[in-house]
């Protein structure tokens, strides 16, 4: 967990992705943005990350008691905005090149739909993908899609 200690440039945080690093299918998700994101538009940061907890705290993403809380939702920081789960999707897949920014057109669908879709895949997401005991991301061939943060003295 950050501490007061820490100082971190959250405002230039942009095009980040943070997702839940045990969810199997979350893992399946981000190895999907390595894969087809040639362009390096994205960095990665599972929430369990002292990365990702420095975000989440810093814009009180979770509830403040996150013990055995589970992570449920993906969230994607671009343009000084947090999106959130199908909108956070879509808007990932708006940024992806051809063929996948077509699916951007499912945000003619209400929210209410799509939310609820998501919500529905993100209860059942351990039971039907699994779940790793820790997230198994960054690989060493990997790291450099990843968000670090470098401490500044203050």
């Amino acid at each position: 967990m950050a501490t007061q200690d820490d100082f971190f440039e959250l405002e230039t945080v942009n095009n980040v992705i943070l997702f839940d690093g045990v969810c199997k299918l979350c893992h399946a998700w981000a190895r999907f943005i390595i894969a087809f994101d040639k362009a390096n538009t994205f960095k990665l940061a599972s929430v369990q990350s002292p990365e990702g907890t420095a975000i989440t705290d810093h814009y009180q993403l979770l509830p403040s008691n996150t013990v055995n809380i589970q992570y449920d939702t993906l969230y994607f920081l671009a343009k000084g905005r947090v999106y959130k789960k199908s909108t956070a999707v879509l808007h990932i897949l708006a940024a992806m090149p051809y063929p996948w920014r077509i699916a951007s057109i499912f945000r003619l669908i209400p929210l209410a739909i799509r939310d609820f879709l998501y919500d529905q895949l993100a209860k059942y997401r351990y039971t039907l993908f699994g779940k790793y005991k820790q997230c198994r991301l960054p690989s060493t061939n990997d790291k450099q899609r990843f968000l670090t943060f470098k401490k500044s003295a203050g």
